[in-house]
């Protein structure tokens, strides 16, 4: 059964929720990795989400990485930029779940970044996260 909602409270779906979950502990990880002595261990909590030996993420230009590496490009954004989001839409379709945001990113010194996402979340039968597609609209 699909399910779909632009009101962040009204969200049931049981996918659809650890995506929320996901994307808090994101905003979360972002603002503490700022702190000293922050380390990639600041992402286990996010991990612990995923099957890491399962994971891929295909992000911009088709570009695809298992969790470690993707665990590095976090650890290096995260410490030079400033991130939060606009909850847009969510879908979900059985173990897929469709993520809109109005991203905002402001690099160090820099000026701020806004672009429309769309991020599928692929779940496997023991509800771990193995997979997501990111999709962007530039300005």
């Amino acid at each position: 059964m699909a399910s779909s909602t632009t009101d962040r409270d009204a969200v049931t779906g049981h996918y659809a929720r650890k995506v929320l979950q996901y994307g808090d502990i994101i905003e979360r990880t972002v603002k503490a990795a700022k702190e000293p002595g922050f380390t990639e261990a600041g992402w286990d909590e996010l991990a612990a989400l995923l099957d890491v030996a399962k994971f891929e993420r295909v992000g911009n230009d088709k570009v695809a990485m298992g969790w470690d590496v993707y665990r590095g490009l976090l650890m290096q954004w995260a410490t030079t930029t400033d991130f939060w989001s606009k909850f847009r839409r969510i879908s979900e379709v059985g173990n897929l779940v469709f993520l809109e945001l109005e991203e905002h990113n402001t690099p160090r010194g820099g000026a701020e970044s806004v672009v429309n996402s769309c991020t599928l979340y692929e779940f496997d039968a023991a509800g771990k996260l193995v997979h997501l597609d990111i999709y962007l609209q530039h300005a």
